[in-house]
């Protein structure tokens, strides 16, 4: 390591140093502002409104959520568009579009074993046992002779006669229920929890999820079991025959699909733009109630900046709500001139939580990079798990770092904890990668309580919600009113993170060398880094609202030679191993 900070020294003595007459105080000045700006219990108070609606897009709940957050833009100082964004700096719309598929929503259940006074679960206090699209059965419920089939293979139904019967199956409920309802049952029961949600000691929590609609004037039911009730039914079943009585009401309808857009109108380069995503539907309080809360707050935020003069945004800021995935997608897809205008897409999913009380951590998901091909040392897939990528998937770009180092900023003085993994998908971060567009996702995982009846309010945190959304705004900010010192000063920001991914690579690569790995393949690792941060230095020209000018030019290339050199030192020190 001697020899590599020498030649760094001589790379750098020609040079000005990083910060030093190029840092602008634009992006620290943020900070405060927006701290005494975002209130909290705001958020809570909207997360507390949306969390008590179990909500799918199209249902009541769903709507109810969308007509909330209208309220408070209109009383931040949004106006509903009539001809358009062009109505005024700040605007809002909501879309309206007819579902091809019919909306659900849950009333009641309960099931109860043969012979017992009281419930094996009601619908009142595990909200989650009903699955989505499941259909009401008559008043009186259906009493019927549960038939064990374990994991549900087609073999474990070939021995058994399940017409008329209660199909009882240990997986995923979707292919136990199609199964199922082809082999003549009336309905399905199923126990399938991942172990990261710690069931034995979350014995009562269930996992939502939902069955297809075959045929919706012969839909059938599904009941989800937690981790007590399942223990409790296989007990009776092990004493013999057991017969149980399904309640279930719930409503199937065709609705409608409510997608809100607000927007922060750039006052010279309106067509460019930054957009926030949360998505609306999930029934939990931390997915995504606590997305819908942030950024309903964080859209206030600006607005209340904007009418006092306090920011100006030179860029459009637009805030997304909707159905996760699908009104992204269609937000990018429907408009191909304003799609050409997206410069960066950030998604608030699951952003809330108590990290004491769920086990989470807060994450940013990384756009591909190469930890997602060479995921070792302080880089970590999380339960939800990924893929190992090729090296033409790489998305090279400044906005993993900068979001990251955004967020670093919020935590100096109050000690969050910031992590990050490298890309997975499955999130709103996804159609803006597909579309070629700088897209990220702040979310937080291994949540105990994910997707289960225990993401409840209580689980979620104030602070942890001020402090996601002051760091996306303070990114957003950053970005849509960019001048020439700001941009010099990312590229500094960036090239110091580079640097210190370098080295992190250069001392796993040491580490791989000991453990049968060769020279060969670690100098090829530090070389893919290499060029990734050089290809993202050279991105760094869309940032100044002003254009590319001859300073900021001057800045990349020498940022790249920077790390064109210590690639060369670090190849030059493994070959010495």
């Amino acid at each position: 390591m001697k020899k590599l900070s020498v030649v760094l020294l001589l790379i750098l003595v020609g040079g000005t140093a990083f910060g030093q007459d190029t840092k602008s105080n634009t992006i620290e000045n943020y900070y405060p502002l927006l701290k005494n700006a975002f209130d909290g219990n705001n958020a809570i108070s909207t997360v507390a409104f949306v969390e008590q609606r179990w909500r799918i897009a199209g249902n009541i709940g769903f709507n109810e959520s969308i007509f909330f957050v209208e309220k408070i833009l209109q009383q931040a100082g949004f106006k509903k568009e009539i001809r358009g964004e062009i109505d005024g700096p700040l605007t809002y719309r909501i879309e309206t579009r007819k579902m091809k598929r019919p909306t659900w929503e849950p009333i009641d259940a309960s099931l109860t074993i043969g012979g017992e006074s009281q419930p094996l679960l009601q619908y009142s206090t595990n909200r989650n046992m009903i699955t989505i699209n499941s259909a009401s059965t008559p008043a009186e419920g259906e009493t019927a002779e549960v038939v064990y089939v374990g994991p549900g293979t087609k073999k474990d139904f070939d021995a058994k006669d399940v017409n008329g019967k209660i199909v009882f199956g240990e997986t995923n409920i979707r292919t136990l229920y199609t199964n199922a309802i082809k082999n003549g049952a009336i309905g399905v029961i199923a126990y399938a929890i991942p172990s990261y949600t710690q069931p034995e000691k979350n014995f009562n929590s269930i996992q939502f999820s939902e069955i297809p609609i075959i045929d919706s004037s012969k839909q059938k039911w599904g009941i989800l079991l937690s981790y007590a009730a399942r223990g409790k039914l296989i007990a009776a079943l092990a004493k013999g025959t057991v017969q149980v009585t399904v309640k279930t009401v719930s409503k199937i309808y065709k609705s409608d699909e409510l997608t809100i857009v607000a927007n922060a109108r750039g006052t010279k380069l309106p067509g460019e733009r930054f957009v926030f995503s949360a998505h609306v539907q999930e029934p939990g309080a931390n997915d995504n109630a606590t997305g819908v809360g942030t950024l309903a707050e964080m859209a206030r935020v600006t607005a209340g900046l904007i009418l006092n003069k306090q920011f100006v945004p030179v860029r459009t800021i637009t805030f997304l709500w909707g159905d996760e995935i699908v009104s992204t997608n269609r937000y990018i897809k429907d408009d191909s001139i304003r799609a050409k205008g997206i410069k960066w897409g950030l998604s608030l999913d699951m952003v809330g939580e108590d990290i004491t009380k769920t086990g989470g951590t807060f994450l940013i998901e990384k756009m591909p990079d190469p930890s997602a091909i060479w995921t070792r040392g302080n880089d970590h897939h999380t339960e939800w798990g990924g893929s190992v990528l090729k090296e033409s998937d790489m998305f090279p770009h400044y906005f993993n770092d900068l979001v990251l180092n955004r967020c670093r900023m919020q935590g100096k003085e109050n000690g969050w904890i910031i992590n990050a993994n490298p890309f997975e998908g499955g999130s709103d971060h996804t159609p803006f990668l597909e579309a070629k567009i700088p897209g990220l996702l702040m979310w937080h995982f291994t949540d105990m309580f994910y997707h289960t009846d225990g993401d409840r309010l209580n689980m979620v945190s104030a602070s942890e919600m001020k402090n996601v959304g002051v760091s996306a705004l303070a990114t957003a900010y950053t970005l849509t009113a960019a001048d020439e010192p700001v941009t010099i000063y990312l590229v500094d920001e960036l090239t110091k993170s580079a640097l210190s991914r370098l080295d992190t690579e250069f001392e796993q690569g040491k580490l791989a060398l000991k453990n049968n790995s060769t020279v060969q393949i670690e100098q090829h690792i530090i070389d893919v880094w290499g060029n990734w941060y050089i290809t993202a230095l050279g991105k760094m020209a869309d940032i100044n609202t002003g254009g590319v000018t001859p300073a900021i030019k001057k800045k990349i290339a020498s940022s790249q030679d920077i790390i064109v050199h210590k690639n060369a030192a670090i190849n030059k020190l493994l070959d010495s191993k």
